[in-house]
């Protein structure tokens, strides 16, 4: 499940990922969520949050992520990554610095320093 994470600076997409994400969370949430930051802020900034509660994607939601990243790859101006899980930290370890976008981990319990990083 993807949900909002409120309260957040209005020119941030600050998205909280808990137990399953599926494919209709991507098509109903996040897909649009990102294209309406692009039409309001030319960019996007993203701060998105894996938690403890977080069990993984469905298949079609893992390939729904890859392609939205790969379609909006230059669309991101700053992206945070919060989380606790360590192979989620070790993955965007390797990732985040092959963005063209700033990219930043946090771990859990910064989800406000993240939010602020975005924000500048």
């Amino acid at each position: 499940m993807l949900e909002r994470i409120h309260p957040a600076p209005e020119n941030i997409l600050a998205i909280r990922a808990r137990q399953k994400v599926t494919d209709e969370d991507y098509k109903t949430l996040l897909i649009p969520s990102i294209e309406n930051q692009i039409k309001a802020n030319g960019k996007v900034r993203l701060v998105y949050m894996i938690g403890p509660e977080f069990e993984g994607f469905e298949a079609k939601a893992a390939l729904d992520d890859a392609l939205l990243g790969l379609h909006h790859w230059r669309d991101f101006e700053r992206v945070a990554i919060v989380t606790d899980k360590d192979w989620i930290a070790n993955t965007m370890r390797i990732f985040l610095p092959l963005m063209p976008a700033k990219a930043k981990l946090f771990n859990i319990d910064e989800l406000q320093d993240a939010l602020n990083w975005a924000a500048a």
